[in-house]
Protein backbone atom coordinates (compact mmCIF):
# COMPACT_ATOMS: atom_id res chain seq x y z
CA UNK A 1 0.00 0.00 0.00
CA UNK A 2 1.25 3.40 -0.92
CA UNK A 3 2.00 6.05 1.75
CA UNK A 4 -0.87 7.98 2.94
CA UNK A 5 -0.86 11.59 4.18
CA UNK A 6 -4.16 13.51 5.74
CA UNK A 7 -4.02 17.09 6.25
CA UNK A 8 -6.11 17.54 10.00
CA UNK A 9 -7.88 21.62 10.04
CA UNK A 10 -4.56 23.01 12.60
CA UNK A 11 -2.28 22.39 9.49
CA UNK A 12 -0.35 18.76 11.00
CA UNK A 13 0.54 16.48 9.08
CA UNK A 14 -0.38 12.64 9.32
CA UNK A 15 1.61 10.45 7.28
CA UNK A 16 1.99 6.85 7.25
CA UNK A 17 3.58 3.38 5.81
CA UNK A 18 1.68 0.59 6.16
CA UNK A 19 3.07 -2.70 6.78
CA UNK A 20 0.50 -5.42 7.14
CA UNK A 21 2.83 -8.20 8.18
CA UNK A 22 4.31 -6.60 10.99
CA UNK A 23 2.80 -6.67 14.39
CA UNK A 24 5.07 -3.70 15.65
CA UNK A 25 5.31 -0.20 14.94
CA UNK A 26 6.85 2.68 14.81
CA UNK A 27 5.11 6.16 15.89
CA UNK A 28 6.35 9.65 16.37
CA UNK A 29 6.08 13.35 16.20
CA UNK A 30 8.99 15.40 13.70
CA UNK A 31 8.96 19.37 14.31
CA UNK A 32 10.36 21.21 11.58
CA UNK A 33 12.29 23.29 14.17
CA UNK A 34 16.08 22.75 15.75
CA UNK A 35 19.36 24.29 17.20
CA UNK A 36 19.14 26.12 13.28
CA UNK A 37 15.86 27.81 15.01
CA UNK A 38 17.57 29.62 17.77
CA UNK A 39 18.41 32.59 18.28
CA UNK A 40 21.66 33.38 19.62
CA UNK A 41 20.17 33.84 23.37
CA UNK A 42 18.42 30.49 22.72
CA UNK A 43 21.46 28.78 21.78
CA UNK A 44 21.10 24.93 23.37
CA UNK A 45 16.98 25.62 24.48
CA UNK A 46 15.53 22.95 21.18
CA UNK A 47 17.40 20.12 23.32
CA UNK A 48 16.59 21.53 26.45
CA UNK A 49 13.20 21.42 25.31
CA UNK A 50 13.78 18.18 24.20
CA UNK A 51 14.90 16.77 27.18
CA UNK A 52 11.95 18.53 29.70
CA UNK A 53 9.52 17.07 27.48
CA UNK A 54 9.75 13.76 29.37
CA UNK A 55 9.91 15.26 32.60
CA UNK A 56 6.40 15.65 33.69
CA UNK A 57 2.52 17.10 32.58
CA UNK A 58 -0.61 17.82 34.04
CA UNK A 59 -1.83 13.92 33.98
CA UNK A 60 1.76 12.20 34.23
CA UNK A 61 4.88 12.19 36.14
CA UNK A 62 8.09 11.70 34.25
CA UNK A 63 7.96 8.53 35.87
CA UNK A 64 4.73 7.44 35.06
CA UNK A 65 5.63 8.06 31.35
CA UNK A 66 8.29 5.63 30.94
CA UNK A 67 6.68 2.93 33.23
CA UNK A 68 3.55 3.33 31.10
CA UNK A 69 5.27 2.51 27.67
CA UNK A 70 7.95 0.42 29.06
CA UNK A 71 4.53 -1.71 30.54
CA UNK A 72 3.39 -3.16 26.90
CA UNK A 73 7.31 -3.58 26.44
CA UNK A 74 7.58 -0.48 24.08
CA UNK A 75 10.24 2.28 24.39
CA UNK A 76 9.71 6.24 24.10
CA UNK A 77 12.82 8.48 23.01
CA UNK A 78 13.74 11.79 21.54
CA UNK A 79 16.20 13.50 19.36
CA UNK A 80 17.47 16.96 18.42
CA UNK A 81 19.08 17.72 15.02
CA UNK A 82 20.19 21.04 13.09
CA UNK A 83 16.51 21.55 11.88
CA UNK A 84 14.13 19.20 13.21
CA UNK A 85 13.38 17.73 16.39
CA UNK A 86 11.63 14.05 16.76
CA UNK A 87 9.41 13.09 19.84
CA UNK A 88 8.99 8.94 18.72
CA UNK A 89 8.03 5.70 20.39
CA UNK A 90 8.07 1.99 19.29
CA UNK A 91 5.23 -0.31 20.19
CA UNK A 92 3.12 -3.26 19.77
CA UNK A 93 0.57 -2.29 17.35
CA UNK A 94 -2.28 -2.97 19.48
CA UNK A 95 -0.83 -0.05 21.56
CA UNK A 96 -0.55 2.46 19.04
CA UNK A 97 -3.16 4.66 21.19
CA UNK A 98 -1.58 4.67 23.89
CA UNK A 99 1.79 6.08 22.48
CA UNK A 100 0.10 8.58 20.63
CA UNK A 101 -1.95 9.59 23.53
CA UNK A 102 1.67 10.07 25.54
CA UNK A 103 3.51 11.79 22.81
CA UNK A 104 0.39 14.00 22.96
CA UNK A 105 0.92 14.82 26.52
CA UNK A 106 4.27 15.73 26.55
CA UNK A 107 3.67 18.34 24.01
CA UNK A 108 0.56 19.61 24.87
CA UNK A 109 0.88 19.50 28.83
CA UNK A 110 4.34 19.86 29.94
CA UNK A 111 4.26 21.46 32.70
CA UNK A 112 8.33 22.06 32.91
CA UNK A 113 8.76 21.90 36.50
CA UNK A 114 11.36 23.96 38.07
CA UNK A 115 13.25 21.24 40.10
CA UNK A 116 12.98 19.06 37.03
CA UNK A 117 14.20 21.69 35.23
CA UNK A 118 17.39 22.14 37.80
CA UNK A 119 18.04 18.79 37.40
CA UNK A 120 17.81 18.24 33.50
CA UNK A 121 20.04 20.95 33.36
CA UNK A 122 22.86 19.17 35.34
CA UNK A 123 22.34 16.41 33.23
CA UNK A 124 23.04 18.52 29.89
CA UNK A 125 25.72 20.05 31.26
CA UNK A 126 27.53 16.50 31.73
CA UNK A 127 26.42 16.08 28.49
CA UNK A 128 28.19 18.88 27.23
CA UNK A 129 31.35 18.13 29.32
CA UNK A 130 31.48 14.58 27.88
CA UNK A 131 31.22 15.85 24.11
CA UNK A 132 34.16 17.70 24.89
CA UNK A 133 35.96 15.08 26.26
CA UNK A 134 35.82 13.58 23.15
CA UNK A 135 38.30 14.86 20.54
CA UNK A 136 36.08 13.08 17.50
CA UNK A 137 33.13 15.02 18.34
CA UNK A 138 34.92 18.31 19.43
CA UNK A 139 36.33 18.62 15.66
CA UNK A 140 33.27 18.09 14.15
CA UNK A 141 31.66 21.01 16.25
CA UNK A 142 34.65 23.18 15.30
CA UNK A 143 34.10 22.47 11.26
CA UNK A 144 30.28 23.58 11.10
CA UNK A 145 31.54 26.64 13.43
CA UNK A 146 33.77 27.78 10.69
CA UNK A 147 31.66 26.81 7.89
CA UNK A 148 29.31 28.61 9.37
CA UNK A 149 30.33 31.33 11.42
CA UNK A 150 27.94 33.52 13.55
CA UNK A 151 24.83 32.20 12.65
CA UNK A 152 22.35 29.13 14.18
CA UNK A 153 23.60 26.53 11.55
CA UNK A 154 27.27 27.16 13.15
CA UNK A 155 26.26 26.53 16.41
CA UNK A 156 26.46 23.48 18.75
CA UNK A 157 23.20 21.44 19.23
CA UNK A 158 24.07 21.42 23.26
CA UNK A 159 24.55 24.82 23.42
CA UNK A 160 26.98 25.81 26.54
CA UNK A 161 26.97 25.85 30.17
CA UNK A 162 26.33 29.34 30.82
CA UNK A 163 23.87 29.33 28.17
CA UNK A 164 21.92 25.76 29.31
CA UNK A 165 22.10 26.94 33.07
CA UNK A 166 19.99 30.43 32.40
CA UNK A 167 17.05 29.21 30.61
CA UNK A 168 13.97 29.08 33.00
CA UNK A 169 10.51 27.77 32.51
CA UNK A 170 8.78 30.13 30.76
CA UNK A 171 11.85 30.71 27.99
CA UNK A 172 11.10 27.12 27.28
CA UNK A 173 7.52 27.52 26.77
CA UNK A 174 7.83 31.18 24.83
CA UNK A 175 10.02 29.08 22.76
CA UNK A 176 7.81 26.50 21.89
CA UNK A 177 4.68 28.53 21.42
CA UNK A 178 6.68 30.24 19.05
CA UNK A 179 8.22 27.60 17.03
CA UNK A 180 5.61 24.43 17.57
CA UNK A 181 2.55 24.76 15.34
CA UNK A 182 0.50 22.72 13.36
CA UNK A 183 2.34 23.17 9.54
CA UNK A 184 5.60 22.79 10.79
CA UNK A 185 4.33 19.48 12.51
CA UNK A 186 4.28 15.89 11.36
CA UNK A 187 3.24 13.02 12.79
CA UNK A 188 4.33 9.71 11.21
CA UNK A 189 3.83 5.98 11.45
CA UNK A 190 4.86 3.14 9.55
CA UNK A 191 4.03 -0.93 10.66
CA UNK A 192 1.59 -2.63 12.09
CA UNK A 193 -1.27 0.58 11.98
CA UNK A 194 -4.08 1.64 10.39
CA UNK A 195 -4.05 5.34 8.72
CA UNK A 196 -7.68 6.06 9.60
CA UNK A 197 -6.79 5.16 12.97
CA UNK A 198 -3.87 7.54 12.79
CA UNK A 199 -5.76 10.58 11.98
CA UNK A 200 -8.44 10.10 14.72
CA UNK A 201 -5.76 9.51 17.36
CA UNK A 202 -3.42 12.30 16.14
CA UNK A 203 -6.52 14.35 15.99
CA UNK A 204 -7.58 13.63 19.23
CA UNK A 205 -4.13 13.89 20.70
CA UNK A 206 -2.76 17.13 18.82
CA UNK A 207 -6.05 19.43 18.63
CA UNK A 208 -4.50 22.29 20.91
CA UNK A 209 -1.64 23.33 17.95
CA UNK A 210 -2.55 26.26 16.31
CA UNK A 211 -2.67 26.71 11.99
CA UNK A 212 0.23 29.38 12.11
CA UNK A 213 3.05 29.17 9.73
CA UNK A 214 6.87 29.35 11.75
CA UNK A 215 8.84 32.17 10.34
CA UNK A 216 11.67 29.95 8.29
CA UNK A 217 15.17 30.48 9.92
CA UNK A 218 17.95 33.01 8.78
CA UNK A 219 19.20 31.59 4.91
CA UNK A 220 22.48 30.01 5.58
CA UNK A 221 26.09 31.60 4.55
CA UNK A 222 28.80 29.24 4.07
CA UNK A 223 32.05 30.70 4.53
CA UNK A 224 34.92 28.54 5.35
CA UNK A 225 37.85 28.83 7.52
CA UNK A 226 40.31 27.27 9.92
CA UNK A 227 40.22 25.71 13.47
CA UNK A 228 43.31 24.43 15.01
CA UNK A 229 42.59 23.43 18.66
CA UNK A 230 45.88 21.78 19.82
CA UNK A 231 46.23 19.10 22.56
CA UNK A 232 49.51 18.01 22.65
CA UNK A 233 48.16 15.62 25.58
CA UNK A 234 46.45 13.41 23.12
CA UNK A 235 48.17 10.42 21.02
CA UNK A 236 45.63 11.06 17.94
CA UNK A 237 45.05 13.78 15.76
CA UNK A 238 41.27 14.30 14.90
CA UNK A 239 41.18 16.35 10.99
CA UNK A 240 38.30 17.28 9.10
CA UNK A 241 38.50 19.35 5.65
CA UNK A 242 35.29 20.41 4.40
CA UNK A 243 33.48 22.15 1.44
CA UNK A 244 30.46 23.78 0.44
CA UNK A 245 28.07 20.88 -0.05
CA UNK A 246 24.50 20.69 -1.70
CA UNK A 247 21.18 21.12 -0.19
CA UNK A 248 18.21 18.16 0.05
CA UNK A 249 16.25 20.12 -2.76
CA UNK A 250 19.40 20.85 -4.97
CA UNK A 251 18.94 18.74 -7.97
CA UNK A 252 22.59 17.77 -7.56
CA UNK A 253 22.09 16.67 -4.02
CA UNK A 254 22.90 12.66 -4.90
CA UNK A 255 25.67 13.31 -6.90
CA UNK A 256 27.11 14.56 -3.41
CA UNK A 257 26.20 11.63 -1.95
CA UNK A 258 27.37 9.19 -4.66
CA UNK A 259 30.96 11.46 -4.56
CA UNK A 260 30.69 10.72 -0.37
CA UNK A 261 30.41 7.18 -0.68
CA UNK A 262 33.16 7.00 -4.18
CA UNK A 263 35.69 8.73 -2.06
CA UNK A 264 35.23 7.87 1.68
CA UNK A 265 31.88 5.48 1.92
CA UNK A 266 33.58 1.75 2.33
CA UNK A 267 36.18 0.13 2.88
CA UNK A 268 36.23 -0.43 -1.59
CA UNK A 269 36.32 3.25 -1.46
CA UNK A 270 39.34 5.15 -2.68
CA UNK A 271 40.47 7.61 0.28
CA UNK A 272 40.12 4.14 2.64
CA UNK A 273 41.99 2.11 0.41
CA UNK A 274 44.81 4.72 -0.61
CA UNK A 275 44.92 6.12 2.67
CA UNK A 276 44.72 3.36 4.64
CA UNK A 277 45.27 0.38 3.21
CA UNK A 278 48.26 1.65 1.12
CA UNK A 279 50.00 3.72 2.72
CA UNK A 280 48.75 2.89 6.31
CA UNK A 281 48.52 6.43 7.36
CA UNK A 282 45.72 6.45 10.11
CA UNK A 283 43.28 4.50 11.59
CA UNK A 284 40.06 6.27 10.12
CA UNK A 285 38.79 8.17 7.05
CA UNK A 286 35.83 8.69 5.73
CA UNK A 287 33.85 11.08 3.37
CA UNK A 288 30.48 12.64 4.05
CA UNK A 289 28.16 14.95 2.69
CA UNK A 290 25.41 16.62 5.21
CA UNK A 291 22.60 18.48 3.29
CA UNK A 292 20.07 21.02 4.72
CA UNK A 293 17.48 23.11 3.85
CA UNK A 294 19.27 25.50 1.94
CA UNK A 295 23.18 24.80 1.99
CA UNK A 296 24.88 21.70 2.78
CA UNK A 297 28.62 20.57 3.89
CA UNK A 298 30.96 18.06 2.28
CA UNK A 299 33.67 16.81 4.13
CA UNK A 300 37.02 14.45 4.73
CA UNK A 301 37.31 13.40 8.28
CA UNK A 302 40.45 11.32 9.40
CA UNK A 303 42.06 10.08 12.52
CA UNK A 304 45.74 9.78 12.86
CA UNK A 305 48.79 10.18 14.93
CA UNK A 306 51.20 13.53 14.84
CA UNK A 307 53.97 12.14 13.05
CA UNK A 308 51.95 10.85 9.59
CA UNK A 309 50.07 14.39 9.93
CA UNK A 310 52.75 15.29 7.29
CA UNK A 311 51.81 12.99 4.71
CA UNK A 312 48.45 12.39 5.52
CA UNK A 313 47.13 15.77 4.21
CA UNK A 314 48.70 15.57 0.58
CA UNK A 315 47.50 11.99 -0.02
CA UNK A 316 44.07 13.16 0.31
CA UNK A 317 44.29 16.23 -1.35
CA UNK A 318 46.05 14.14 -4.30
CA UNK A 319 42.87 11.76 -4.23
CA UNK A 320 40.58 14.78 -4.29
CA UNK A 321 42.26 16.27 -7.49
CA UNK A 322 42.64 12.28 -8.90
CA UNK A 323 38.84 12.52 -8.38
CA UNK A 324 38.07 15.35 -10.78
CA UNK A 325 39.82 13.13 -13.58
CA UNK A 326 39.82 9.22 -13.54
CA UNK A 327 36.12 8.34 -11.41
CA UNK A 328 35.10 5.15 -13.46
CA UNK A 329 31.92 3.58 -14.14
CA UNK A 330 33.00 0.53 -12.45
CA UNK A 331 33.27 2.76 -8.98
CA UNK A 332 30.11 4.56 -9.99
CA UNK A 333 28.10 1.37 -9.86
CA UNK A 334 29.36 0.49 -6.99
CA UNK A 335 28.67 3.76 -5.00
CA UNK A 336 25.08 3.86 -6.61
CA UNK A 337 24.64 -0.12 -5.27
CA UNK A 338 25.25 1.09 -1.86
CA UNK A 339 23.13 4.12 -1.73
CA UNK A 340 20.14 2.07 -3.19
CA UNK A 341 20.48 -0.63 -1.27
CA UNK A 342 20.68 1.98 1.89
CA UNK A 343 17.43 3.03 0.60
CA UNK A 344 15.57 -0.20 0.24
CA UNK A 345 16.83 -1.50 3.36
CA UNK A 346 15.03 1.29 5.44
CA UNK A 347 11.72 0.43 3.78
CA UNK A 348 11.90 -3.16 6.07
CA UNK A 349 12.57 -1.04 9.52
CA UNK A 350 9.53 0.88 11.22
CA UNK A 351 11.32 3.04 12.75
CA UNK A 352 13.57 4.10 9.38
CA UNK A 353 10.62 4.48 7.50
CA UNK A 354 8.54 6.72 9.90
CA UNK A 355 11.52 8.97 10.36
CA UNK A 356 11.96 9.33 6.69
CA UNK A 357 8.87 9.89 5.29
CA UNK A 358 8.09 12.56 8.20
CA UNK A 359 11.54 13.89 6.94
CA UNK A 360 10.67 14.14 3.54
CA UNK A 361 7.34 16.04 4.56
CA UNK A 362 9.24 18.76 6.10
CA UNK A 363 11.70 19.15 4.02
CA UNK A 364 9.61 18.82 -0.11
CA UNK A 365 6.20 19.22 1.37
CA UNK A 366 5.42 15.41 0.18
CA UNK A 367 6.63 11.96 0.74
CA UNK A 368 9.38 11.11 -1.94
CA UNK A 369 8.48 7.71 -3.94
CA UNK A 370 11.21 5.02 -3.71
CA UNK A 371 11.23 4.81 -7.91
CA UNK A 372 11.55 8.42 -7.75
CA UNK A 373 14.67 8.08 -5.61
CA UNK A 374 16.06 5.26 -7.57
CA UNK A 375 15.94 6.78 -10.67
CA UNK A 376 17.52 10.14 -9.68
CA UNK A 377 20.26 8.01 -9.10
CA UNK A 378 20.64 5.74 -11.50
CA UNK A 379 20.61 8.87 -13.89
CA UNK A 380 23.99 10.60 -12.43
CA UNK A 381 26.60 9.58 -14.70
CA UNK A 382 30.42 9.26 -14.57
CA UNK A 383 30.63 13.11 -15.88
CA UNK A 384 28.11 14.19 -13.24
CA UNK A 385 30.08 13.05 -10.51
CA UNK A 386 33.60 14.28 -11.94
CA UNK A 387 32.11 17.80 -12.30
CA UNK A 388 31.07 17.27 -9.04
CA UNK A 389 34.16 16.86 -7.61
CA UNK A 390 35.35 19.83 -9.65
CA UNK A 391 32.22 21.85 -8.34
CA UNK A 392 33.47 20.79 -4.65
CA UNK A 393 37.00 20.98 -4.53
CA UNK A 394 38.69 23.20 -6.98
CA UNK A 395 35.66 26.15 -7.06
CA UNK A 396 35.00 26.64 -3.23
CA UNK A 397 36.52 27.76 -0.20
CA UNK A 398 37.41 24.96 1.85
CA UNK A 399 37.29 25.14 5.86
CA UNK A 400 39.71 22.66 8.04
CA UNK A 401 39.38 21.95 11.62
CA UNK A 402 41.79 20.07 14.07
CA UNK A 403 42.33 18.64 17.22
CA UNK A 404 45.00 16.95 19.11
CA UNK A 405 48.92 17.00 18.06
CA UNK A 406 48.32 19.10 14.97
CA UNK A 407 51.35 21.40 15.10
CA UNK A 408 52.48 19.54 11.59
CA UNK A 409 49.35 20.11 10.06
CA UNK A 410 49.63 21.81 6.69
CA UNK A 411 47.53 25.44 6.80
CA UNK A 412 44.62 26.25 5.08
CA UNK A 413 46.57 28.20 2.77
CA UNK A 414 48.46 25.35 1.74
CA UNK A 415 45.51 23.49 0.85
CA UNK A 416 44.05 26.44 -0.96
CA UNK A 417 47.15 26.73 -3.24
CA UNK A 418 47.27 22.81 -3.72
CA UNK A 419 44.04 22.51 -5.13
CA UNK A 420 44.32 25.83 -6.66
CA UNK A 421 40.96 27.83 -4.99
Amino acid sequence: MPVQLTTLENGLTVISDEMDHLKSAAVGVWVGAGSRSETADQHGISHLLEHMAFKGTTSRSARDIVEQIEAVGGEVNASTGLESTAYYARILQEDLPLAVDILGDILTESTFDAEELRREQHVILQEIGAAHDMPEDRVFDHIQEQAFPDQALGRTILGTPDMVQSFTPSAIHDYMDGHYHGPSMVLSAAGGIKHDDLVNLGREAFSKFSNTEVEAPEKARYQGGESRDIQKDLMEAQVVLGFKGKSYKNEDFYTAQILASLLGGGMSSRLFQEVREKRGLCYSVYAFHWGFADSGLFGIHAATGADDLGELMPVILGELMRACDDLTLEELNRSRAQIKAGLLMSLESPAARASQIARQRLLFGRPLGTTELVEKIEAISVENVRDMAKDLFLTTQPTMASVGPVECLMSLDEVKHRLGS
